[in-house]
């Protein structure tokens, strides 16, 4: 940034002059600890700034006040700023003249003898070319206004390219939100009835989408399906790949409620079909049969679940099977547990155990377990935000990954019984 120094009598008069008179903006008006007061203004349009400076009587500075400032004001049209500022009552020096510079092989350019304005319309290009004219401030410091040739046109590139970009930027923007308001709609808009069991699932992007997925599945009669996966990488791509690992889950799964094993095995070759060489995703799939509590489940790559048991105790549901979409030739084994009474399932993504601290610490499955223990009485909506809560106190700055997680409290008194909505 560039800062002129501009030799006045007055501040306040040169302010009004730059302010109403030319249109300039206040860059700075502040006192500074000598007392003195600082005045810039700047161009509009520019970067450049001008400090309005009163200088002590009789001192060198003092005798710059009304004389040429060599400052040049480039601008694109001088006949229309020349209109422009003399309605606004500023003192020009002449009409805009035209100036043209010819190359006569020589090392220094020739200027031409200056022609009147008038003259400007329907004159042939130079090489290289600027119309100019000088105006002076209440002070009668001199100032020029020019516009040259290839600065003009440079100029009005540059606004094109800008006007372009702000435009591209625009509409990404809003391509990000609509993109943001469609896969809200693909994580569970409703939650399948579960009488003995409570539950609730999160999401919270790091960015506007991500790769992300958390779902509950309706699998017929005292079944309920809960499914949380992890797409490899960030932003746009990540998202349109967990939108086609749930197109293809539910759709698998509308075919094949019975048999999860061929489901997913079914889900791992469309997805594959579908991702680009390196793309793969983590997934733990769970289904809860009402009323027995048993918990058949899949880990296909994914971090261990949890089951918090009611003693507190923990039972880590680790890996099945590994990750979907890297291998064609792909098996899974489904695990089974018991799901008693008082027990919690939770679900996670790495946002939550990989969420680092200013130390580099990572906030780990231990931690995770501990605050699981710490709020188990909660239901699993206020234990879903004691856990984010945690993470956030852990990991305080910036969000780098999403923050995805299901909990699943299995109700003391689910010995069976009507069904009722989930809260």
């Amino acid at each position: 940034m560039h800062c002129v120094n501009v030799y006045v009598r007055n501040q306040d008069r040169s302010l009004r002059f730059y302010l109403d008179q030319l249109g300039f903006h206040l860059a700075f008006d502040a006192k500074l600890q000598t007392g003195e007061r600082w005045v810039a203004v700047s161009p509009p349009d520019g970067t450049a700034i001008l400090s309005l400076i009163v200088p002590k009587p009789k001192t060198a500075q003092a005798k710059l006040i009304g004389r040429a400032t060599q400052v040049v004001f480039v601008t694109e049209d001088v006949l229309a700023k020349f209109v422009e500022w003399s309605k606004r009552g500023v003192r020009f020096l002449h009409t805009p003249r035209l100036r043209r510079i010819k190359y006569d092989g020589s090392a220094k350019p020739q200027p031409e003898q200056a022609r009147p304005s008038s003259m400007l319309l329907g004159e042939e290009s130079a090489i290289w070319g600027g119309v100019f004219t000088r105006f002076r401030d209440p002070d009668d410091n001199t100032f020029s206004l020019v516009s040259f040739d290839e600065v003009t046109h440079a100029l009005e590139a540059q606004r094109r390219a800008l006007a372009e970009k702000l435009e591209s930027e625009r509409r990404a923007a809003r391509e990000l939100e609509i993109a943001k308001e469609v896969q809200a709609r693909l994580f569970p808009q409703r939650r399948p009835l579960a009488p003995t069991l409570d539950y609730a699932g999160i999401c919270i992007q790091a960015r506007q989408v991500g790769g992300d997925y958390y779902d509950f599945l309706d699998l017929g009669p005292q079944r309920l399906g809960l499914v949380i996966g992890d797409v490899v990488g960030k932003g746009i791509a990540a998202a349109l790949l967990m939108a086609n690992l749930q197109a293809n889950l539910r759709s698998q799964f509308a075919i094949a409620l019975d048999e999860p094993q061929r489901v997913l095995c079914a889900v791992n070759k469309l997805f594959c079909e579908n991702t680009p060489d390196g793309g793969f995703a983590t997934l733990f799939f769970a289904e809860y049969e009402e009323p027995t509590g048993r918990l058949r489940y899949a880990n296909c790559g994914h971090l261990c679940a949890i089951l918090l048991r009611r003693d507190n105790s923990v039972d880590r549901l680790d890996a099945t099977a590994t990750v979907l979409g890297l291998f064609k030739d792909w098996d899974c084994v489904i695990g089974e547990r018991s799901f008693g009474p008082g027990d919690i399932l939770a679900l996670y993504t790495d946002g939550i155990t990989e969420a680092f601290n200013d130390a580099d610490e990572e906030f780990g499955e231990e931690r995770l377990v501990t605050t699981l223990q710490r709020n188990r009485d909660l239901p699993p909506a206020g234990l879903l935000d004691a856990v984010v809560e945690e993470v956030r106190r852990h990991s305080p700055r910036e969000q780098r990954d999403d923050i995805t997680m299901i909990v699943a409290k299995r109700k003391q008194d689910s010995g069976g019984g009507g069904a009722v909505s989930p809260s």
